[in-house]
């Protein structure tokens, strides 16, 4: 009778185990989590099941109470919630891809010598390049098309300029988009020397040329985002905002989603075009487990480095030079009250002072007080002392990418001068006023290396330790602010703070496991930092070889 006791004992047992217990898919523990929740608070393991996360705590209970398909042991090491870019272009860095890489170029021949290289591997059809950086150069002028001209004299080949806003066009490329001369256009410039165009197009002038390229075949743009997805996969990159796509692009993005071919999280900001107004209107918002579509990028100016950016004042090595806004103010004030009426979110380019007042003052008097609409100021780059308010009093997000800061350092002071650059680049302060704020790279206009990006808003250095005490270190964000940036704030300028961006039970199983730990990592260790392995949904995407 007593064996029978027993028996009974141990069945009741194992069934209480066995009902108190929730199988998982993964379980990862000996590990140091920064979950970025409220509190930041760091566990050892978590549990996962069906994409989500099931549970967080010590390596001990979650591996006892969770029996999991397989198990990951950390080996001590930090993980992170997925990297998330506030402001990229990740069709544009695919793209990039099929075209020369003329990042890091020292001079106007070594982009020459670069695009010849290329070209012995693309014999026909456009040459097509991006990344060059004339501030980078001993000549810091813009280069002119005759080299190109004799090199290519029966091949189109056109040149973007690192930031997008100026690019280099040779002379069967502008007879291609039927360029003979300059003349007036609204927010670009055909840039000519004794009347003659030089080959430079600034802003809506390289759309002229740009428009004339055959658009690549499905096969070969899925081929190019799929091997951008694995790079940015490598580098802890979970979700990446793609700003200012067409809406043909969306349904390819759908497509590819659907195949299960494309893991990555997209969140798209449709361009400033009426088809695309047109297309979301009918649509209404896209929502999926791993795109979201319910914003439009605007352009408010261009760059600074190309002197396109639109300031208040002349540019201070440029007296006869204020840059200009890319459209009318009427055009902004038009689709800020579309937007508004349709519930969507705006989401605007602003480089200069003038050009960021111009818009916080339409966002001013279209949005109410203490809403939730979440527009955008993407880059915020100059900021007029008077104007820095006009972010809090309407909760306008402020955008930003810190390797812009220290991409800039070296000559930004020339463009905008002493007073005027404090308000340049001006992130704590921009972080004040709604207590938030996104981080993003911009890549392809920078690298797309989230490390670059976390130690540019913490050091305010280059990876040559330039300059000695940072670039105007009283921005400098904290390495939490930092994190924070990289992952809960970046979902939250996305409407998606409550399904990403930190580890919590109920959102989605996104996480980075890293070989250093990034909030007691020095300065080589943070720019040396490698991804181990990267997750998306509880789904291993990437692995260190």
């Amino acid at each position: 009778m007593k064996k029978v006791k027993l028996l009974v004992a141990v069945v009741v047992s194992i069934l209480f185990l066995a009902c108190s217990s929730e199988k998982a898919d993964l379980v990862v523990y000996n590990a140091k989590i920064y979950t970025v929740n409220e509190n930041f608070d760091i566990v050892e393991a978590m549990a996962i099941k069906d994409g989500k996360i099931l549970a967080l705590g010590k390596s001990e209970d979650i591996r006892k109470q969770y029996p999991a398909k397989e198990e990951l042991n950390a080996e001590g090491k930090a993980i992170y919630p997925g990297f998330i870019d506030a402001h990229a272009h990740f069709f544009g860095y695919a793209e990039s891809l099929g075209k020369a890489n003329l990042l890091d170029t020292k001079s106007w021949d070594e982009v020459i010598s670069r695009l010849q290289e290329f070209a012995k591997t693309q014999p026909n059809g456009w040459l097509t390049g991006a990344g060059w950086d004339q501030n980078d150069w001993p000549d810091k002028q813009f280069p002119t098309k005759e080299k190109l001209d004799q090199l290519f004299p029966d091949r189109p080949v056109l040149l973007h300029r690192i930031d997008g806003h100026a690019a280099i066009a040779n002379q069967k490329a502008l007879d291609a988009a039927n360029i003979t001369k300059s003349y007036e256009l609204t927010g670009g410039d055909i840039v000519e020397i004794d009347g003659k165009p030089t080959g430079m197009l600034i802003d809506n002038a390289i759309d002229l040329v740009s428009t004339k390229i055959p658009d690549l075949t499905k096969e070969r743009m899925k081929e190019l985002l799929l091997q951008a997805q694995q790079n940015c996969f490598a580098v802890g990159l979970t979700t990446i905002d793609d700003c200012g796509l067409d809406y043909q692009a969306v349904e390819g993005i759908e497509q590819l989603h659907k195949e299960g071919s494309l893991k990555m999280r997209l969140y798209v900001m449709l361009s400033d075009a009426e088809k695309n107004y047109d297309f979301l209107i009918k649509r209404g918002k896209i929502k999926t487990d791993r795109l979201t579509v319910r914003g439009f990028k605007v352009y408010a100016d261009g760059a600074l480095g190309s002197r396109g950016a639109c300031l208040l004042h002349p540019y201070s090595d440029m007296p006869n030079k204020k840059g200009f806004l890319l459209s009318d103010v009427s055009h902004f004030e038009k689709v800020a009250k579309k937007i508004y009426e349709n519930d969507f979110q705006m989401c605007t380019h602003a480089i200069g002072d003038s050009a960021n007042r111009a818009i916080l003052k339409i966002y001013n008097q279209v949005l109410p007080k203490n809403n939730d609409k979440r527009w955008r100021i993407e880059h915020a780059q100059v900021v007029n002392q008077q104007d820095f308010n006009l972010f809090g009093s309407a909760n306008v997000v402020p955008s930003v990418q810190p390797t812009h800061a220290t991409s800039d350092m070296y000559w930004a002071q020339d463009r905008l001068g002493r007073e005027r650059i404090k308000g340049a680049y001006a992130y704590k302060q921009l972080l004040q006023q709604n207590g938030w704020i996104p981080l993003g790279t911009d890549f392809p206009v920078e690298q797309i290396n989230p490390m670059l990006t976390f130690y540019a808003a913490t050091a305010r250095k280059d990876a040559q330790d330039y300059p000695k005490g940072g670039f105007q270190p009283e921005n400098a964000l904290t390495a939490e602010e930092t994190l924070r940036g990289m992952t809960i704030w970046a979902a939250k300028s996305n409407f998606e703070e409550k399904e990403k961006g930190s580890l919590e039970v109920g959102k989605v199983a996104d996480f980075v496991w890293m070989k250093h730990d990034l909030m007691n990592a020095n300065a080589k260790q943070i720019l040396e930092n490698k991804v181990i392995k990267t997750y998306v949904n509880g789904e291993k995407v990437y692995e260190e070889k």
